[in-house]
């Protein structure tokens, strides 16, 4: 189930582009706040793995949940990249040097209000993080070829701001992966072809 990284490589957008985004339920006409995230691949010996981290219960905006390294676009950004390496240093201290970027996913629009642009890149081990513990009580990884395995996916749906909503999840041991970041990983399964989009 794991494809090469040539083959993620190849199934990524070059460049970020609005034009090309997933729309999640309930959050058609939204006004929308910028953001980027970064999709972290990490090159273990034993299986690329994805680091994600699990979000301080107490945070306004998706509290509890697990979710990529990033946040919002700030002023001083340069580009969704940028916004995506400073809020992975400021959230977990991954240092940028560890980091090759392969590409883009499309854009994420949330239910909440945020378009999101994924920034894939690779983690080359060895690396030391520092988890801000206001942000983030705790990263972990889970092994890219279960994320990737659309056997993992599975439906749930839940009543949310009056109306019934439909969504996937990916439990895996204690953690329960859904929302924007499971949307995330479907969006690139679904450009490696493991699935209908």
């Amino acid at each position: 189930m794991n494809p090469d990284l040539q083959s993620i490589r190849n199934c990524l957008l070059a460049a970020p582009a609005a034009s090309d985004f997933i729309q999640e339920e309930g959050g058609e006409g939204l006004s929308l706040t910028a953001a980027a995230v970064l999709f972290p691949i990490v090159l273990r010996e034993a299986g690329p793995t994805v680091l994600l981290t699990q979000r301080t219960a107490h945070l306004r905006d998706h509290g509890g949940q697990i979710s990529f390294p990033g946040g919002r676009v700030e002023n001083e950004d340069l580009s969704p990249v940028d916004t995506a390496l400073r809020e992975t240093e400021e959230e977990i201290g991954l240092a940028r040097q560890h980091i090759e970027i392969l590409g883009f996913l499309p854009e994420y629009r949330t239910g909440t209000g945020f378009r999101v642009t994924p920034v894939v890149g690779v983690v080359q081990p060895p690396f030391e993080l520092s988890v801000d513990p206001f942000e983030v009580a705790e990263a972990f990884e889970v092994p890219l070829d279960f994320l990737l395995n659309p056997l993992n996916h599975k439906e749930h749906s839940l009543h949310y701001r009056g109306a019934m909503r439909h969504f996937f999840a990916m439990p895996y041991g204690d953690y329960f992966i859904w929302g924007a970041t499971a949307g995330m990983i479907r969006s690139l399964t679904a450009r490696l072809g493991l699935h209908p989009a």
